[in-house]
Order: structure tokens, then C-alpha cells, then sequence
């Protein structure tokens, strides 16, 4: 393919991509298949001689399609939001062009510096405490991750590290491996898997601190949880609070848990992945509060700003600590600092060598939506929400579990486990709209997410509809 083809097919790409948008819900939102359909569709080694992109795009619908789950379906309310936009769009067009592999300010100066700037920007718009923002003395600052699994790996092996240093420091005699078995993180029982694999992959123990009954940490608990390590002899070193869980959208008390981890001298990471975008407009900011006890937060761009994925973690880290997850082989000199507007060394914020100029795509959505209109999508989206919810009230058949606060309605059928599996089966087998469940209290709920970002109330009263008629369905068959 050349200049010439490319640019003849480019336009014929940005067609399809346009129309695919555009006539989304008209497709089953949930692939009716079995898994392994796809190996007898194509053959089982790779063309020795080229084939026409005609024939390739022909298979993109034969092959590929069928097997798509449509993320940005109106239709689509399972998971958490898949940002997309079409400046987005645009903007990963030129990175993938570029092809930059910024890994230092030299493999790329615009790639270091334009990560630098929107983190700040958008540090900004969350109004984070200036410890982190980079600025031009780099008191502070941020990196964008490939996942938010990674932004809390990242956390964990920066606090570890620190800790291993300061029980040295005092106690030189003792071995780095004798550390690492004493060291204790937390988190909440609510949090994300990642969080816990982060502590497998860390090599340490991690504690699950129960919730109260809102599905939150509060701080009595860790602190009593933090007195029982120590007096067993475990060090305390690290707490991941979460803002906004993946299973109710609940929120720790990081006001709370903030002056015990400082007190403890335990590493705070805050991880906000799905609702820290929201924190972008004024009522939903308190929600935030506590993060000037933090020493790292994250959140993800690409659940809820607009932003297509994989600018998928801004990780931003209090300005002064000090964080090297990297081994001794390396340039110590560039590890030991957190000053990132002085050091321009990303590769050791992250776990790869090489990453891709995401930035981007931050510049092109936040210029061309500018924070008002970022706002209100977000806005949208929540009232959205709380149109279902009603919607959900108004049914005594149906019953709220959890608050909803933002673009996540946790609902039931009232009656058994059973009852509501069997009706979420009916939902997804239809196609027409697509839901996943979570477990609270032990009790099996149906999440109900607002996350296209076409999705309209007509979406939502669609929704309802058939659900309600799924319901209807079920209860007439003899066994209920």
C-alpha cells in the first residue's frame, strides 16, 4: 500500500468507522456464540501471497463483527464506560502515524513534554493539591499508564521499596527478604483484583479490610486491623483506598483512613479509576477529599472523559517522594526521584520500556470539548442514572442495593439468587441490551451502567421496557 492507497482507503475507513458509530444500536449488542467460532472461519496459517484490502474489510463483517461485543452501544450497560470520541479517534490516528517510543525526553521531546502539560491540566481541572502537580519546578506530577492494574503495581513497588529503606536504615543488619516478609499492605474487600495481584506480583501480604454498610472503609477498622499486624510483628506499609468500586461505586472514608496511613507511616494510594473523572465538576469534588493524605492516585481517562482507550491511567505522585521499583543495574541517579519536570525519564514510572504518545489524544478532547462540555457529558450520564433508578422505585417488584451517586444503578428482582441469575440469562440471550452482575452482602445484583456516550433517555426507557417484559416472562413460568 502506498502514499496514494492510503490515503484513498484512509477516507474509506473514517466512512465505515463513521457509519459503524452511527448505526450501532441497529447490532445485537451481545455476540449470540460459542467460543473457538472464529478459527473455522479463517485458515489456519497466514497468506503466502498478499490479498486485495477489499477481501480484508469483506471479513471484517463475515468474521469479526459477529463476534463483537458493541461497547458503545446505547444499548451496552455492562462493565464501566469505554471512553470514545471522535477527536480521540482523530488524535490516535496521529499517534499511530508518529509511532514515537517515548521512553526518555530524547526518544521523543514532544511525547515527554505534552504528557507533562495535560497531566497538569488535567491535575488542574480535579483541583489536585499543587504537591502534584509538575509545574515548572517539577514538585509533583503525573504519568499516563497503559491500565490502572499497572498504575497500582506501580504504587505498591515505589511503597515497598521506600519501606524496605527505612526499616534498613535503622536496622541495617536485617535482609532485604526478611523485610518483605514482614511487610503488610490493605485495601478494601470491594477493591478491584487488581489490587490483589499487584500484592502477589510485589511478592507481599495484603489484608482485606471489611466494609461498612454502604460498602466503604472507614477508619476504625484499618486501624485496628494495623494494631493486630503490628503486634504480631508485621509491618504496616501500604493502604489502596478506592473512590468509587467497581461492583457499587462506593466510596472510602479517605478523610479517615489518610491521617492513620500518614500516622503509620503507610503509602496512601488512592485508586478512582471509573469515578475519577467526575471529580472534574464541583458537586462531585468533596468526594475527593483526603487526597491531600495520599502519596499516589490514579484514574482512568478512558472510562468516563471522552478519551479512547488505552490512555488509560494518569498516576499522579505527591511531589518529594522518593521511588525507584527499578534494579540496581540501572542509572540509580535518574531512579531516585519523583521530580519529573527535571528528571524527563518516563520509563521508570512504568513497568515497559516503551510507550506510546497518548497524550495526544488528552490535547485533541480537552481543546475541542473544553471542560464545560466534558462536564456535561459527565452530568448526563449521572442523570441518566438517576432516571433508572426511578424507573427501578417505581416497580415493588424491584429494589435498589446500593446509593446511587453516579452513572452505576445496583438493582434486584426481590426474591432469591436464582430468580434474578435466571432473569439476568434472559436479558443477556435476548441481545438487546447488555448487563453484568456483581455480588453485595451475598446477594446476586444486576449492574446497571450508563456508559455509550450516545446513550439517550429514549436508551434508557427501552431498557426498562424490556426488562420489565423479561420479568414478566419469568415470573408466568411454572417454577416461579
Amino acid at each position: 500500500m502506498d502514499a496514494a492507497e492510503f490515503r484513498r482507503r484512509g477516507r474509506e475507513m473514517v466512512d465505515y468507522v463513521a457509519d459503524y458509530l452511527e448505526n450501532i444500536e441497529q447490532r445485537p449488542v451481545y455476540p449470540d456464540l460459542e467460543p473457538g467460532y472464529l478459527r473455522s472461519l479463517i485458515p489456519s496459517e497466514a497468506p503466502l501471497e498478499p490479498e486485495s484490502y477489499e477481501d480484508v474489510m469483506k471479513d471484517v463483517e463475515r468474521v469479526i463483527m459477529p463476534g463483537i461485543t458493541h461497547w458503545h452501544s446505547p444499548y451496552f450497560f455492562a462493565y464501566f464506560p469505554a471512553a470514545s470520541s471522535y477527536p480521540a479517534m482523530l488524535a490516535d490516528m496521529l499517534c499511530g502515524a508518529i509511532g514515537c517510543i517515548g521512553f526518555s525526553w530524547a526518544a521523543s521531546p514532544a511525547c515527554t513534554e505534552l504528557e507533562t502539560v495535560m497531566l497538569d491540566w488535567l491535575g488542574k481541572m480535579l483541583q489536585l493539591p499543587e504537591c502534584f502537580i509538575a509545574g515548572t519546578d517539577g514538585h509533583g506530577g503525573g504519568v499516563i499508564q497503559g491500565t490502572a492494574s499497572e498504575a497500582t503495581l506501580i504504587s505498591l513497588l515505589a511503597a515497598r521499596c521506600k519501606a524496605i529503606r527505612r526499616v534498613q536504615a535503622t536496622n541495617p543488619e536485617i535482609s532485604e527478604a526478611e523485610v518483605l516478609s514482614k511487610l503488610v499492605a490493605y485495601t478494601s474487600e470491594q477493591a478491584h483484583s487488581s489490587v490483589e495481584r499487584a500484592a502477589l506480583i510485589g511478592g507481599v501480604m495484603m489484608r482485606k479490610v471489611p466494609t461498612d454498610k454502604t460498602y466503604a472503609v472507614g477508619g476504625h477498622m484499618l486501624k485496628q486491623m494495623v494494631e493486630e499486624d503490628k503486634a504480631a510483628g508485621f509491618i504496616p506499609f501500604y493502604f489502596c483506598a478506592t473512590l468509587g468500586t467497581t461492583p457499587s461505586c462506593a466510596f472510602d472514608h479517605t478523610t479517615e483512613l489518610g491521617p492513620i496511613c500518614n500516622d503509620e507511616n503507610m503509602w496512601m494510594h488512592i485508586d478512582a479509576a471509573y469515578a475519577g473523572s467526575a471529580f472534574i465538576c464541583p458537586e462531585f469534588r468533596p468526594l475527593l477529599n483526603g487526597i491531600e493524605f495520599a502519596d499516589s492516585f490514579n484514574f482512568n481517562p478512558h472510562k468516563w472523559l471522552l478519551v479512547n482507550f488505552d490512555c488509560s491511567k494518569a498516576n499522579y505522585y505527591k511531589g518529594n517522594q522518593q521511588i525507584n521499583i527499578c534494579t540496581d543495574d540501572l542509572d540509580l541517579a535518574a531512579l531516585t526521584t519523583v521530580l519529573f519536570a527535571s528528571s524527563w525519564v518516563l520509563q521508570h514510572w512504568q513497568i515497559p520500556l516503551g510507550r506510546r504518545f497518548r497524550s495526544l489524544k488528552l490535547w485533541f478532547v480537552f481543546r475541542m470539548y473544553g471542560l464545560k462540555g466534558l462536564q456535561a457529558h459527565i452530568r448526563k450520564q449521572v442523570a441518566l442514572a438517576k432516571e433508572f433508578e426511578s424507573l427501578v422505585r417505581a416497580d415493588k417488584r424491584f429494589e435498589i442495593c446500593a446509593e446511587v451517586i453516579m452513572g452505576l444503578v445496583c438493582f434486584r428482582l426481590k426474591g432469591s439468587n436464582e430468580l434474578n441469575q435466571n432473569l439476568l440469562k434472559k436479558i443477556t440471550k435476548s441481545q438487546e441490551i447488555h448487563l453484568v452482575p456483581c455480588q453485595l452482602s451475598g446477594r446476586f445484583v444486576l449492574r446497571f451502567a450508563i456508559c455509550a456516550r450516545t446513550t439517550e433517555s429514549r436508551h434508557i426507557q427501552q431498557a426498562w421496557r424490556h426488562i420489565t417484559q423479561l420479568t414478566f416472562e419469568l415470573l408466568q413460568e411454572p417454577s416461579h
